[in-house]
Parts: C-alpha cells; sequence; structure tokens
C-alpha cells in the first residue's frame, strides 16, 4: 500500500557548486546581457533576477516572494536585521516576503549574495512505446533480458497522482507539498496523465516502464499551479530519500519563465543537486515555440529546462504513425538556445503529440476538456505537450537503468543523445541531438564504456556530456566525430564556434541565415525580436501542456 506522508521538516542541504570542468561550457554559448542590478560604489548590492530588479528600479506596493539561501539560523538572522517576514523555511534556504523597499534593504546585505522571485510554476501509448523502441526492450533485445524498468524509483513532481487502477501498486509514497489535506491525489489531472506515460500497466494501457514504481510528490493545485519553492523542496526530499525509496529519476513537466542565469536560479541549482546526488533530472522545454499568430519564437526553452545539468526534453509529432520517417517537430515546442546563457537546447526530442495517457474523472482537466476524453470504462484522456514528452523520455532512463543500474545520469543522458536521431529540419536548437530511440541506446551504452577509458568522468560541452578522459575520438556510425571539436556528418563543426551548413555562424554573436543577428543587439527578421524588452513579464507561467487539437 502507498505511504502517504506529510511534507517533511526543513533540513539545511549546501548548495552543490558546478564542477571546474563547467568553464568548458563558455566555448559554446553565448550570453546575451545580463539581468542584474548593477553594483552601487561604495556598497554591496546582491545579484537580481530580472523581475526583482524590476522591483527595486521601479517601487510596487505589492509584497513580492523571494527565495534566499542560507541555513534556518541565517534566514530567521537576516529577516531580524532588516525586519521582514519568513513566509517558509526549505532544505536550501527560505521564502521571505518583501515590499520594494525591503528588498532594496536585504539586498545590500553583506551576507546575500543573490535573491530570486519566487515565480509561478506550471504543468508544463502503444505507439509512442513502439515508435521510440520501447516495446523492443520489453520483449528482449538481443542478449538482453527484457526490462520494463522494475526497481527504479520515478518522483513524479506535478499536479499529483489520481487512483487509477492503472497505477494499482505503482505508486510507493506520496507527499503533499500544497498541504497536507490534498494527500496526493490530483485535482488538476495533469500528473496523472504524466505517470501514466511513464508506468501506467493494464490490459489496455501501457506506459513506457511498467514495472518501475514511482514516488508522487504533488506541487501544483487545482488549476495546475503552484511555486517554485514547493517544487524545490520536493527536489530537495527525492534527493533526501532517493536510498528509502529507490529514486533515480525525477520527472518535471512544468516550469515558469527565465528570469535570471541558470547559475542564480534556485530552482536550477535544486536540479544541479539532484544530480549531484546520481538522481537524473528530466525536464520539459515547454511549449513556447511560436507566437499565436504563428511567428517562431527563438529562445522560448523554460526553468529548469535552461540547467545545463537537466536533461531537456522538446516535442515531437509522429503523425500517428510508428514509422519515424514522417516524423515532425511539433512548431509549439520550445526552441533553444536558452535566454541569457545561451545554452544550446533541447537535449533531445520525443513523441508528444496528441498522446494519450491515465485521465483523472472529477478532475479540472477531465471536467473542462470532455472533448479529451478516451475512455470511461478505464479513464484515459489526451494532450499534448512537452510535458507528455519528458515523461516518455522518464520512462525509457528507467529502461536503460534497470539494465544497467550502475549506469550514472550522465551516462544516461549521453547513451540517449548519442543513440537519437537527428532533425536536420529541426537543427539543434529545435531537436537537439535528435528523435528517442531507446533500444538504439542500449547498444550505444555498450559502446561508450567500451571507448572511454573513464566513462564516470563526463564534463559538460555543448549539447552532449563528453567523457573528459577521452584522448582519441569517438566515431559513431559515420556522423560524429568527437576529438576537441564535433562533426556531426557534414553540417556542424564545433570548436570555439559553430558552422551550421551555411546558416549559423557561432563566436561572440550569432547569425542566423539572414534573418537574425544576436550579439550585443538583436535584429529581427522574420522571427521574434528576443532582446531585454521581452523578458516573459512578471505574470506570465509557462510550462503547460498544449489542450484540444493544437495547431503543429
Amino acid at each position: 500500500m502507498a505511504e502517504t506522508l506529510s511534507t517533511p521538516s526543513s533540513t539545511q542541504i549546501p548548495r552543490v557548486r558546478a564542477r571546474a570542468a563547467m568553464a568548458a561550457l563558455a566555448a559554446a554559448v553565448v550570453f546575451f546581457g545580463s539581468a542584474a542590478v548593477p553594483a552601487y560604489a561604495g556598497r554591496h548590492r546582491a545579484r537580481l533576477s530580472a523581475v526583482l530588479a524590476e522591483r527595486v528600479r521601479e517601487p510596487n506596493p505589492t509584497p513580492a516572494r523571494v527565495i534566499v539561501h542560507g541555513s534556518a539560523d541565517q534566514v530567521e538572522a537576516l529577516a531580524a536585521r532588516h525586519g521582514v517576514r519568513v513566509l517558509r523555511l526549505m532544505a536550501s534556504g527560505a521564502v521571505l516576503e518583501l515590499t520594494s523597499e525591503g528588498l532594496d534593504s536585504v539586498s545590500q546585505d553583506p551576507e546575500v549574495d543573490h535573491l530570486s522571485e519566487d515565480m509561478p510554476v506550471q504543468r508544463a501509448m502503444a505507439l509512442t512505446t513502439t515508435s521510440t523502441g520501447a516495446d523492443q526492450i520489453w520483449a528482449g533485445l538481443e542478449s538482453l533480458a527484457g526490462a520494463s524498468g522494475r526497481g527504479v524509483g520515478i518522483a513524479v513532481i506535478d499536479s499529483g497522482i489520481d487512483t487509477h487502477p492503472a497505477l494499482r501498486h505503482r505508486i510507493v509514497a506520496s507527499v503533499d507539498f500544497t498541504g497536507r489535506r490534498g494527500r496526493g491525489q490530483d485535482a488538476y489531472g495533469h500528473g496523472t496523465h504524466v505517470a501514466g506515460i511513464i508506468a501506467g500497466r493494464s490490459r489496455e494501457f501501457a506506459g513506457m516502464a511498467p514495472g518501475a514504481h514511482l514516488i508522487n510528490l504533488r506541487v501544483l493545485n487545482a488549476e495546475g499551479a503552484g511555486y517554485a519553492s514547493d517544487v524545490i523542496d520536493a527536489i530537495d526530499w527525492a534527493i533526501a530519500h532517493r536510498r528509502q525509496y529507490g529514486i533515480r529519476i525525477v520527472n518535471l513537466s512544468l516550469g515558469h519563465g527565465v528570469v535570471e542565469s541558470y547559475r542564480d536560479d534556485p530552482l536550477c541549482e535544486a536540479v544541479e543537486r539532484a544530480v549531484a546526488a546520481r538522481i537524473l533530472v528530466v525536464a520539459s522545454a515547454g511549449n513556447y515555440g511560436k507566437l499565436p499568430d504563428g511567428r517562431a519564437v527563438i529562445g522560448g526553452i523554460t526553468s529548469p529546462g535552461n540547467s545545463p545539468w537537466a536533461l531537456t526534453v522538446g516535442a515531437l509529432n509522429t503523425n500517428g504513425t510508428v514509422d519515424r520517417a514522417d516524423d515532425l517537430m511539433a512548431t509549439y515546442s520550445s526552441r533553444g538556445p536558452t535566454y541569457l546563457d545561451g545554452i544550446v537546447k533541447p537535449d533531445l526530442v520525443a513523441p508528444g503529440n496528441r498522446i494519450v495517457s491515465l485521465g483523472a474523472p472529477d478532475s479540472s482537466l477531465w471536467e473542462t476538456y470532455p472533448q479529451l476524453q478516451r475512455s470511461e470504462r478505464a479513464p484515459l484522456f489526451e494532450l499534448s505537450g512537452t510535458s507528455m514528452s519528458a515523461a516518455v523520455v522518464s520512462g525509457a532512463a528507467a529502461l536503460l537503468l534497470e539494465a544497467n543500474p550502475r549506469l550514472t545520469p550522465l551516462d544516461v543522458r549521453l547513451a540517449l543523445q548519442l543513440s537519437s536521431t537527428f532533425l536536420p529540419a529541426a537543427g539543434l536548437i529545435g531537436g537537439g541531438a535528435g528523435s528517442l530511440n531507446v533500444a538504439a541506446a542500449l547498444s550505444a551504452i555498450d559502446r561508450l564504456v567500451r571507448q572511454a577509458r573513464n566513462p564516470r568522468d563526463l564534463v559538460v560541452h555543448g549539447f552532449v556530456f563528453v567523457p573528459d578522459a577521452l584522448t582519441e575520438s569517438i566515431v559513431s556510425g559515420t556522423s560524429i566525430v568527437w576529438g576537441t571539436s564535433i562533426v556531426w556528418g557534414n553540417s556542424i563543426v564545433w570548436g570555439n564556434s559553430i558552422v551550421w551548413g551555411n546558416s549559423i555562424v557561432w563566436g561572440n554573436s550569432i547569425v542566423w541565415g539572414n534573418s537574425i543577428v544576436w550579439g550585443n543587439s538583436t535584429i529581427q527578421g522574420e522571427s521574434i525580436v528576443w532582446g531585454n524588452s521581452i523578458v516573459w513579464g512578471n505574470s506570465i507561467v509557462w510550462g503547460n501542456s498544449v489542450l484540444g487539437d493544437p495547431t503543429l
């Protein structure tokens, strides 16, 4: 029987600092500008997210929820010094309630390094399991015994999970970070759908890893909304209980707009802590690949998908067939590079369009969109979005981890990316390494372990993780050469800059075909202008699924 747990008490978890090898990432990114408040002469000023910086420049009478790092004692002392209110203590810090005046005061405290707004977050299969190769792994591939994800724990941080028959005996623990009354039940309907994609199992339905077990961490309310602090607490809870429940994967089919560098974003910091604890974090890319009028949006990846530590997943449209040849990128799927840091994202893509999974009767989505109901006897529901794609990849990762329990999060990421089918029409910023092929990933793992001297020592290098100890290049088929640079087919050369066909040159700036130049300024061609004036906004939240009939 599933264990229902109350929200855990706060314990201090130190921030994991990025390894020195992260400096290698600088060669593969472009900096678009700073959102921090400039330091004032003669006095300290903490770094502020874009939203908070605006509050200092133009005072707002409405108090803000602000995340600060520190132990409980440090936070209480800080609050006392400045006469501000502590809304909640977290494992990694606390949430303060600050007026513009209080924000200005706290930001000048010498013990405060940076401050971030507690951003609102929202919820960002037979065909799918066949098109991704999961069914081949269930049946057994070559010498490998059939795998179903058994023994692999996946923490679903979402709107909760309903008591659906197809999830019977799959949920081993439930924690509700929205309040004790909820008990982890899904009043919105999104988390149940995501859980079904990952590990649902019944006579008429099977998720990607039907043998995996789920840890239900509810952070979104009946409207599919919540706060970053709830998600951060849930991630830290998963880290603290990873051995107790065998948690190897965290699924984040949610997010918020990027308002600061991933280096300062508390949600991205939590992702980094999880990966350092050997937990793979799978995040949705977001559904902001185009404007309502159809114009493409560049740089729409949401947080925490903008973290280099997250395995960020975009959405693929399979056109309703198992044939991979007709697969296309879903146009709503967010493209990279990431805003502010310029990291190449997403990392890969997976089916996310018109995905039929488990429904939660009486939930908000079920009652509001009856046209998306697909079955009443065993409630099924149709949704589209990168939220669904992230769940597909979480399930795929569970299959690899059952087959190879010693794999690290970076091992899994590398295997999934190297085995993906590159999508030339989408390119790196649209499709990342390409379309998920979990069956091919198994052979990729074997090849990487044999060819890398020390496959455990991995560093970030562009959009893939490259074994640090490699002294010789890796040739994967005829498409990839790794040494001091990467050559992918005939289209990409990646050293200190990128040449992508005839269309992109990346060094200190970007020339995108004839339409966009990104350096210190942005010149619009046919795509959206993305500068300091289009920074998500204070009220816009990201990561929700696409409802109804998505235009692709």
